[in-house]
């Protein structure tokens, strides 16, 4: 068995429990989605159109902008909320700095207040936090109060460009699956391709997130196909009345 540098030890790497493994799941998960957003988004649009006219030009048009757009949004959107959490944090940290500079014992007790809360004895929780204070008493307030990591904490940047990659990765499948087909194949190889993709992604999120995959997998599909058919059936109506 390995140890750490204090000689204790060390976790396996594929353990749960490891720093930082619950972000990694929420980015992979948050992947996922931005994914599937992508591949409903735009197939919704480009079946649509596909509907009403069988020109390349409109569809590709529409396809494109529906990418860049939603590719926008989601980065947008994304920014917006990562940068609220994150100047959330960093003003926890910023407090909890200074009570522990200008009241430190105060904040010793209310440590070791948690650590009684958790089940340790009085004498054990002193202890305990005791001697995380002496290590880095920063750290073990934010983990113990909060429940954050100082070096942890997510840049609304990286998340933005994240959401725009995942959402413009699953946007690509539909735009190629409508364009490289004959005109005819056009709409059902559309239908498939995105469908099987659904699965996937519906598949990925359920593994992810330790729920059922056949609910996750069945309701991701029933609802990808009832888009396609709906904006098929409002472009075909379209295309027909000669309103496009």
């Amino acid at each position: 068995m390995s140890t750490d540098a204090t000689g204790l030890p060390a976790p396996h790497p594929d353990e749960p429990h490891r720093g930082g493994i619950a972000q990694r799941l929420n980015w992979l998960r948050a992947g996922v989605l931005g994914a599937n957003d992508g591949i409903v988004s735009v197939a919704a649009i480009v079946v649509g159109v596909a509907g009403a006219t069988s020109a390349t030009g409109p569809i590709l048009t529409a396809g494109v902008a529906g990418l860049v757009g939603g590719a926008i949004s989601m980065a947008l959107g994304e920014y917006v909320s990562v940068s609220s959490q994150s100047d959330s944090e960093r003003a926890l940290i910023a407090k909890e700095r200074a009570e522990l500079r200008e009241m430190p014992t105060e904040e010793l007790d209310e440590l070791t207040l948690i650590y009684r809360a958790k089940g340790l004895s009085e004498s054990t929780a002193r202890q305990v936090a005791v001697e995380l204070t002496e290590h880095d008493a920063l750290a073990a307030h934010l983990s113990a109060e909060l429940n954050i990591d100082q070096d942890d904490v997510v840049s609304p940047w990286h998340a933005a460009a994240a959401s725009a990659a995942a959402f413009t990765i699953g946007a690509v499948l539909p735009l190629l699956a409508i364009l490289l087909p004959p005109a005819e194949w056009r709409v059902p190889v559309t239908f498939v391709a995105v469908l099987v993709a659904l699965a996937i992604t519906g598949t990925l999120s359920a593994t992810i997130g330790g729920s059922s995959r056949r609910r996750a997998t069945l309701r991701v599909v029933l609802g990808g196909a009832l888009a396609l058919a709906a904006t098929y059936a409002i472009g075909a109506l379209l295309g027909a009345s000669g309103a496009v």
